[in-house]
């Protein structure tokens, strides 16, 4: 998945480029190096991906290379497939939380929000976000994410870099939709290192520990400007129903609740911009979950 979490002082405003601006209020976490994992794996579906991360011997793990929260970097292995995965289990409540952003009151961090991320990802049809599971490690119940493959850099390194994206198009759509993504969840902890990019420059959203608050608007509306058709038609099919289903274990019924309701308004939102708001997405190459 990525190194954990590394607190920083920056608010940042990136660049996305051909003038799309992502402004992002951050706190966040380091990227996974570009040689974490060697190798890619075999192309796997997410329900293969899911039965490794929940069934696989944890065969040794190191502290991540950067963070704070006490996350490892495991490798797994089932006999046939050795791979590296993401361990979380921190779990914080505080009444108060103070950070570069302000004061934020009934904070919680929690690794629960990694595998809600994951599922409402495939939900609308993103795919952008690792697929994670639900498993206890030493006794604590924790999120194992698949570690993403073929990392070449983060947002950081990028812009750090000035290294531009071969497709402008792809690029500035598959941002738009992470901007859309972290709206509807409510994500305020967002920042260049946890956007990781392949070597096929398909972005990966991750960590999303400090997300689904139970606020009912937006926390940045205008970071809301286009979406993919097929995304926005599965946002409107989203109900109470389907989301207690698949996210049930890991956000109770206050967080659904703030979750349909800021989903109503990216929704009106994308409507009142009218057509131009909606693309088919550019899907850069191919791409292991």
């Amino acid at each position: 998945m990525s190194a954990a979490r590394v607190r920083n002082p920056w608010v940042l405003s990136v660049c996305l480029g051909i003038g799309v601006v992502c402004a992002y209020d951050a706190v966040s976490l380091g990227a996974q190096p570009p040689s974490a994992q060697a190798a890619a794996a075999p192309a796997l579906s997410d329900a293969e991906i899911e039965t490794f991360l929940l069934k696989a011997e944890v065969v040794k793990t190191k502290s991540t290379a950067k963070g704070v929260t006490g996350s490892l970097q495991a490798t797994l292995s089932d006999g046939k497939l050795t791979h590296d995965a993401h361990i979380q289990s921190i779990d914080e409540s505080k009444r108060e939380f103070q950070s570069m952003g302000g004061t934020e009151f009934n904070f919680r961090d929690s690794w629960t929000f990694n595998i809600a991320g994951y599922k409402l990802d495939r939900l609308i049809g993103l795919d952008m976000v690792p697929v994670s599971v639900s498993r206890r490690y030493r006794s604590k119940p924790s999120a194992f994410t698949w570690w993403v493959d073929d990392v070449a850099m983060d947002e950081g390194e990028r812009l750090k870099k000035k290294t531009a994206p071969p497709d402008y198009k792809s690029w500035n759509e598959q941002m738009q939709l992470v901007r859309l993504f972290d709206q509807l969840i409510y994500n305020v902890d967002r920042n260049m290192g946890n956007l990781l990019i392949t070597k096929d420059w398909h972005v990966w959203a991750i960590d999303h520990t400090r997300a689904f608050r139970t606020h009912d608007q937006l926390k940045s509306p205008n970071n809301v400007t286009r979406c993919d058709r097929q995304v926005l038609q599965r946002l409107k099919e989203l109900d109470s129903d389907t989301l207690k289903r698949e996210v049930g274990p890991h956000l109770d019924t206050w967080q659904i609740r703030a979750l349909l309701a800021r989903r109503d308004a990216i929704v009106k939102r994308l409507e009142s911009l009218g057509p131009t708001a909606l693309f088919d997405r550019a899907v850069p190459g191919t791409h292991v979950p």
